[in-house]
């Protein structure tokens, strides 16, 4: 098949969250099982250039339909570690992509609304016709709704569309000026809650709702968070859309890049391992506590690694800091906020905790670290508030950290309880909590402590079960590529 990948994001030229990893890792997968695929992008001004090969202008211009005119276009092409990528380069004075930033302005609807324009006006023009075009997210929700009502008629028709939500919370909400400049000029039409207007606010469009009703499937990034998405508020208002289109939504649960993730080359380790031979996890355990200035009792490590959010629950990982330490364990943070009050909170706590040698809290982050802390942990807490997928319960698994999670999204669909789960016991790789509350992450965090302390070679039995799992982009490449097939035919 050839695919077209239609995203604002790609690892790692472009990478603000899991988006870009998902984009790279499905890409690359999908290549190795034979498809042709093709990536299009924004070019940003703050693109990692140096991790583009061949960067070239391709051919002419393209002027892509805007307002009441046109805007003119490059085309660029590179390689992105072997991907194939073509940058969308717009020459007007709105600089969509010339801001230092991917995200964060407040015109940002009408930035990724001529994205989607000039990727399939780019289509059009080049003669690629994919069979399959998978976009992501609400900044190119547009693109099926562009697909169907303008370019369907313009020898496109046979096209179909894959959209992928990996987060329900932001969908690009915006009013009738978003149709005027996109050629969609029918407000009445698109205002209708069968199409683009949203359902609680009718004076507003919603883009990922448009992705919605006009594409071919949509998918999720797990089984458990897509019931969580039609069911919960977790849909954020879109509960109703996906209950109608139920017959076209599904859960893929994301996977984890093996070529940057694997204890046994990872260039960021002290020394190599893997599940038979897990020597070599003790001496980056020992090199962690070496570099963090750790004490080195006979104590286990629990780590948090990842964004200072709300959605990740911060007063959880607050705590179990705190519980972890008067429960014999050391702790280590990596990780930031986008938001100035929490960075301070944990700035505030380093100082607190800057003179106990069983504690270390890095403020920021830093990719060689982040290895280093999943190969040298005994345990990883994840406490999310909700989880569409999760990658760190995945990376840790493959490095034989135990993962301490709460029930939620792709948490539970990965980490099955080594006391409750309905699952046999060769199966059971970590522990679950369900409620957001003080008791329950204690509770965990009891289990997986005492354990460690206790039965030393039931923690490995359990360690060994988490590295037994394949969470790599193997089995969600198939499953797209049976949503792709099905879509297809």
């Amino acid at each position: 098949m050839y695919i077209v990948q239609i995203s604002s994001e790609l690892a790692p030229v472009a990478k603000v969250g899991g988006l870009a990893d998902v984009v790279f890792g499905l890409s690359r997968e999908l290549e190795v099982r034979g498809h042709s695929v093709e990536i299009i992008l924004p070019k940003y001004d703050c693109l990692w250039y140096d991790e583009i090969w061949g960067l070239h202008k391709t051919g002419d211009e393209i002027w892509v339909p805007w307002g009441d005119g046109s805007i003119p276009c490059s085309i660029w092409f590179g390689f992105v570690h072997g991907r194939k990528c073509f940058f969308i380069e717009p020459h007007s004075n709105d600089a969509f992509f010339n801001r230092g930033v991917f995200y964060g302005h407040h015109d940002d609807v009408m930035r990724f609304a001529f994205f989607s324009r000039a990727a399939m006006e780019f289509l059009l023009k080049s003669g690629k016709r994919p069979d399959i075009i998978h976009c992501h997210d609400w900044q190119t929700g547009l693109v099926p709704v562009l697909l169907y009502e303008i370019y369907s008629h313009m020898g496109m028709g046979h096209l179909r569309v894959c959209y992928t939500i990996h987060n329900f919370k932001h969908q690009g909400i915006h009013g009738e000026p978003v149709l005027r400049a996109t050629g969609l000029d029918r407000p009445d039409y698109y205002f209708s809650r069968d199409r683009l207007g949203d359902d609680h606010n009718p004076h507003a469009i919603n883009l990922m709702k448009g992705g919605i009703v006009y594409s071919s499937f949509v998918t999720t990034v797990s089984p458990q968070h897509a019931f969580e998405a039609r069911h919960t508020d977790q849909g954020h208002g879109l509960g109703h859309a996906l209950g109608v289109h139920d017959h076209k939504f599904g859960g893929i649960l994301n996977g984890v890049d093996y070529d940057v993730w694997n204890p046994e080359t990872d260039r960021f380790l002290a020394a190599h391992y893997n599940v038979w031979h897990l020597d070599g996890k003790y001496r980056n355990k020992e090199a962690l506590r070496d570099r963090l200035w750790l004490n080195k009792d006979y104590k286990p490590i629990v780590a948090y690694v990842g964004r200072l959010d709300a959605q990740k629950g911060v007063h959880l990982i607050r705590h179990a800091l705190f519980h972890a330490l008067g429960q014999g364990a050391q702790f280590i943070l990596l990780g930031s906020s986008p938001e100035k009050g929490l960075n301070d909170q944990f700035w505030h706590l380093k100082h607190h905790l800057n003179d106990n040698s069983d504690c270390h809290i890095e403020i920021g982050f830093n990719e060689q670290l982040a290895h280093l802390i999943y190969a040298g942990a005994d345990m990883v807490v994840v406490p999310s508030l909700f989880e569409p997928c999760g990658l760190a319960q995945m990376i840790a698994l493959r490095y034989g950290a135990i993962p301490v999670v709460r029930a939620v999204g792709g948490l539970v669909d990965t980490v099955f309880d080594r006391d409750n789960s309905d699952k046999s016991v060769e199966y059971r790789n970590g522990y679950v909590f369900d409620h957001a509350d003080f008791p329950a992450v204690e509770s965990a965090l009891h289990r997986a402590i005492g354990l460690w302390y206790a039965y030393p070679k039931e923690f490995r039995r359990l360690m060994t079960n988490g590295m037994a799992y394949d969470y790599s982009w193997n089995y969600p490449a198939a499953h797209y590529v049976d949503v792709y097939n099905h879509i297809k035919a």
